[in-house]
């Protein structure tokens, strides 16, 4: 059963690979294992990364109830606590070298979100205040330090002086802000807003969830094309002509579940129909060859498959055919799964997913299996939505 199967590939290969990158003697998680398998003690260590090492064994927890878990999630927890937080001048910092000290000390409103995202569900797991009291400290430092007339600004300095956008532009592109950074926004403030209603601050957390919701809505999505736009200027205004496909289908569940938190009938309404209408373009121009390609650059399609835009392609097409009764959203997630468990999932022990297989099944060796983007986060939660929302079928 598919379910089954999916809990076995969390329990016996994700989470045993993650957990042995664990550093016991400088804090944190390795930064690096390469594609032979080889970790650099000495590789920096990416705070997204960390964000989203503490966000999947706090979830695992919650989901599975194994008190193992809760041990690393608290590993990360005290690295992000004692070394990526910026407490003077607000925010965590981009990059640490592998003892914790920063590497790169740049803010960016795209790497805080992850932070809170992790913090928020921690807290759930844990019940550790402090926690979530850095991730309220950390949006309110979003909130004083990154909004402009249009919305949320992406890249500062240490000190909050704004910077080139480098870390999310993509495509030969400068964006001043983009889908991606809103989009995870999203996701943080709705952690924030699900874990603690005791906090004074929870009603300015559904403000500014919904203000981003809008946004998503009245600016980011294109009715005419049922497609989420990528990349735009300071004014919001769309630069470039990309349609991200695995952006696309991750958005429609992360929307849907902040409308959910929100509890606003109407709202879930107006999104669920929008999302579906997103799915439903999603299936029909990006799933090819029982996998979903990679994006559209002008008239260019990256068939590349990733292994975030699999992972995120399962849950989204699961939510869809929730939200719809149409059983047609599960012809994706079961042909993916098939490609995940027969080209996406390196076979060597001690592995994990690959980061990028050609269309053919060929994998890419340049891609590292652990680094800075290379996390546990999207696979490892595609498992625990599957498991959480009960969907089953033979395979």
């Amino acid at each position: 059963m598919f379910i089954e199967e999916v809990k076995k590939e969390l329990t016996c290969h994700i989470i045993p690979f993650w957990s042995s990158l664990k550093d016991e003697e400088n804090g944190g998680f390795y930064g690096y294992k390469s594609y032979d398998l080889v970790i650099d003690k000495k590789a920096d260590k990416g705070v997204i990364l960390h964000s989203r090492i503490l966000w999947f064994y706090s979830n695992a927890y919650l989901v599975l109830n194994d008190k193992t878990l809760l041990g690393y999630a608290a590993h990360a927890f005290n690295f992000i606590k004692n070394h990526c937080v910026d407490y003077n001048d607000g925010g965590v910092y981009w990059m640490m070298d592998c003892e914790g000290k920063p590497a790169d000390d740049m803010k960016h409103t795209y790497n805080i979100a992850f932070a809170i995202y992790a913090l928020s569900c921690y807290y759930r797991a844990s019940g550790d205040k402090e926690s979530i009291n850095i991730a309220y400290k950390l949006f309110d430092d979003i909130e004083k330090n990154t909004l402009d007339e249009y919305g949320y600004r992406e890249a500062f300095s240490k000190n909050w002086e704004l910077v080139s956008n480098d870390a999310l532009s993509e495509n030969g592109l400068q964006a001043d802000k983009t889908m991606n950074t809103i989009l995870h926004l999203i996701e943080a403030y709705t952690e924030l807003y699900i874990a603690d209603a005791a906090d004074s601050r929870h009603v300015k957390v559904g403000e500014r969830l919904t203000f981003l919701l809008r946004q998503m809505k009245d600016k980011v999505y294109d009715p005419s094309t049922n497609a989420l736009k990528v990349f735009f200027n300071t004014k919001l205004e769309v630069i470039g002509d990309i349609h991200s496909f695995g952006h696309d289908i991750e958005a429609t569940w992360l929307m849907d579940r902040a409308c959910d938190a929100l509890g606003d009938e109407a709202l879930k309404k107006e999104f669920a129909e929008m999302n579906l209408k997103i799915s439903a373009n999603i299936q029909k121009i990006a799933f090819k060859d029982d996998a979903l390609n990679n994006e559209r650059d002008k008239d260019k399609i990256d068939t590349t498959r990733i292994w975030w835009v699999q992972a995120e392609s399962i849950v989204g097409f699961i939510n869809a055919y929730q939200h719809s009764g149409d059983e047609n959203f599960l012809e994706p997630v079961k042909k993916i799964w098939n490609w995940i468990k027969e080209k996406q999932i390196d076979k060597r022990d001690g592995s994990e997913w690959f980061n990028s297989v050609s269309i053919d099944g060929i994998p890419d060796t340049s891609h590292e299996f652990a680094g800075p983007w290379k996390c546990p986060y999207h696979n490892g939660r595609m498992c625990m939505e599957v498991i959480s929302r009960g969907v089953d079928f033979n395979v």
